[in-house]
């Protein structure tokens, strides 16, 4: 049962990073991108510790200090080059190369660290989403490829890739709640020195306070929850490609709620994404190829 739920639980946490975007927008003037991301941090992880305290399911017996660091650096390194990269050479692009990107990458290392070959559904599904990821986000604005941009956009794509990979190691071996708490906090601890570095003091608004508490404890707390369970069935792979419902959902949002316009290129594009993510979907929980990769992440 829990095979069958697990990319569910994959796709819904990339749901609630989907509403980051328009969160970030509700976000004071004042608030810095970057100072934006490591106060979510800060929030996911003391209420992932909070929460860890309370279920009092925390065990340090063997628990593998490096592989944590890597894990928590990972996601450390990613907040500031997506939004660097955003910053720099634009939204569209700089999503566009940064999440399309992990999948490709994550595949690619999953292959050598790992010797296993992504199926070639995965790669049909993962062509299928990213080039609906391209068609969604391609005439949102006009293109601006700044190499420095693109480099730290490709950055940031093979962080959150790593992350996964390492994560899903942990997660083999201990709880996803457990896992999630230490590598977060970790994070935050990482990043700590851009909350002196920005002006902070928007987070003591109401407005601040609503937006660090959305970011913090839905779209990181909740949502890195809900993928480190699905990783335990998942392969890292697969994970990344159905993440990419992240865009689409920030493009939903976007229309429903913020009243963007969508041109047919855009719709298209969606419907490209919900197919590749729905035959991954069908295809991850018919195959035994997670297990194998339970199998050798165990033995390593």
């Amino acid at each position: 049962m829990k095979e069958k739920v697990s990319p569910f639980l994959v796709l819904l946490a990339a749901i609630l990073w989907g509403t980051t975007g328009t969160t970030q927008a509700l976000a004071p003037e004042t608030a810095h991108p970057i100072a934006i991301g490591a106060t979510r941090l800060a929030v996911g992880g003391l209420f992932l510790v909070i929460i860890v305290l309370i279920k009092g399911k925390f065990n340090f017996k063997n628990w593998p200090i490096k592989t944590t660091i890597f894990a928590s650096l990972s996601m450390a390194l990613y907040q500031p080059l997506f939004f660097s990269a955003v910053s720099i050479t634009g939204v569209s692009i700089g999503t566009v190369v940064a999440i399309g990107s992990a999948p490709i990458l994550s595949g690619l290392i999953e292959w050598l660290y790992l010797k296993i070959r992504p199926s070639k559904v995965w790669w049909y599904s993962t062509f299928l989403s990213i080039l609906g990821c391209l068609m969604l986000f391609g005439n949102k604005e006009s293109v601006y490829v700044d190499p420095i941009g693109i480099l730290m956009s490709l950055g940031a794509g093979l962080s959150f890739a790593s992350y996964t990979i390492i994560s899903r190691k942990l997660v083999v071996s201990h709880s996803s709640l457990s896992v999630v708490a230490v590598v977060f906090t970790l994070s935050a601890i990482f990043l700590s020195p851009f909350l002196f570095v920005f002006d902070m003091s928007w987070v003591t608004s109401l407005r601040g306070v609503g937006v660090s508490l959305q970011l913090g404890i839905m779209a990181t707390g909740v949502a890195y929850l809900l993928f480190s369970k699905g990783l335990t069935h998942v392969s890292s792979s697969t994970a990344v490609t159905l993440s990419l419902a992240e865009p689409l959902t920030a493009a939903l949002l976007g229309v429903f709620i913020v009243g963007e316009h969508l041109n047919t290129t855009s719709w298209l594009g969606i419907f490209l994404l919900m197919l590749g993510i729905g035959i991954l979907i069908c295809s991850s929980r018919n195959s035994s190829s997670y297990k194998e990769l339970n199998r050798k992440t165990a033995i390593e």
